[in-house]
């Protein structure tokens, strides 16, 4: 599909994002993660870091597609982006390319990722979608190819979210699959999640060189232990990434709420949650409309 373009005006402005993001640190938030879409499309997105890393946070990321990484990683640290997670679902182009819809190469990318490593953008995290049928086969390429380094690589189930979501299992490489294979060539074991709600589970080959983890949103979800808001362009907050309706800040905002009534609103709504979408998938959740994950991110 192509895409929609908002008015410059129904989008949130820089100022707008950094209000929201104060309050919500107030409110306890304490990592703040830019994606889209491609966020280093956007323009001046320096400007947006600069502002945000002003604000009481411990970690200030963004995901990115890689393509414009090399020309931008040093321009974003000095901004004060603390570090970047790359998307990368193979390192053969056809696959890539078929993976992701893009006309741009891989090796792109992986300068990309070496360009951030140079510019301290760390520790970088590398995201592979493993589809069946599709990129099952670069699983083992992909592992070997950043065994040993500081990257840390993680594997993530395929969910085929969006409008299209209709949890066809039969596309999905279960995490215990993943493993077996990594397991059959460099032996991996379990270490512990650095913090409650973290959505990947982290493995370490047991040869002490490197970190992977494993992201199984769909064989084992983790709805009980989820922590994420997601914010999108145009100032709607959702507390879910199958919600099918955000709750409307820029109209608050817009309006002259202080930001203790902004800060009541956001409480309220998170309080009021009850998302379970991954753990109550059926017949009768696949029909529901979904927000396409290029609108609000992973």
């Amino acid at each position: 599909e192509d895409p929609v373009w908002y008015p410059s005006g129904e989008i949130l402005s820089y100022e707008e994002i950094t209000r929201l993001v104060r309050v919500a640190t107030a409110c306890g938030v304490r990592k703040v993660r830019l994606t889209g879409g491609e966020p280093l499309v956007r323009r001046d997105l320096p400007d947006l870091i600069k502002m945000l890393a002003q604000l009481p946070m411990g970690d200030l990321t963004l995901t990115t597609n890689g393509s414009l990484l090399q020309r931008k990683a040093h321009e974003l640290k000095e901004a004060g982006l603390h570090r970047v997670t790359v998307s990368l679902d193979s390192l053969d182009q056809d696959v890539f390319s078929a993976m992701n819809d893009v006309n741009f190469p891989v090796e792109r990318v992986l300068e990309g990722i070496d360009a951030a490593k140079r510019a301290g953008l760390t520790p970088i995290k590398i995201n592979m979608v493993v589809r069946r049928g599709l990129n099952e086969d670069s699983i083992l390429p992909m592992a070997r190819y950043f065994h040993g380094t500081d990257f840390i690589l993680r594997f993530i189930e395929y969910m085929d979210v969006g409008a299209s979501n209709g949890w066809q299992l039969h596309d999905v490489v279960p995490a215990k699959d993943i493993i077996a294979l990594l397991n059959a060539e460099v032996p991996v074991e379990p270490i512990e999640h650095n913090y409650r709600g973290e959505v990947a589970n982290r493995w370490r080959y047991v040869d002490g060189s490197g970190e992977i983890g494993i992201i199984a949103s769909v064989t084992q979800p983790f709805c009980g232990d989820c922590t994420r808001a997601r914010l999108s362009a145009e100032g709607k907050l959702y507390t879910c990434l199958f919600a099918s309706n955000g709750h409307d800040l820029r109209k608050l905002l817009r309006s002259g709420a202080s930001d203790a009534e902004i800060s009541q609103a956001v409480a309220s709504i998170w309080a009021g949650r009850d998302d379970r979408y991954s753990e109550v998938r059926s017949a009768e959740t696949a029909g529901l409309p979904k927000v396409e994950m290029s609108y609000i991110g992973g």
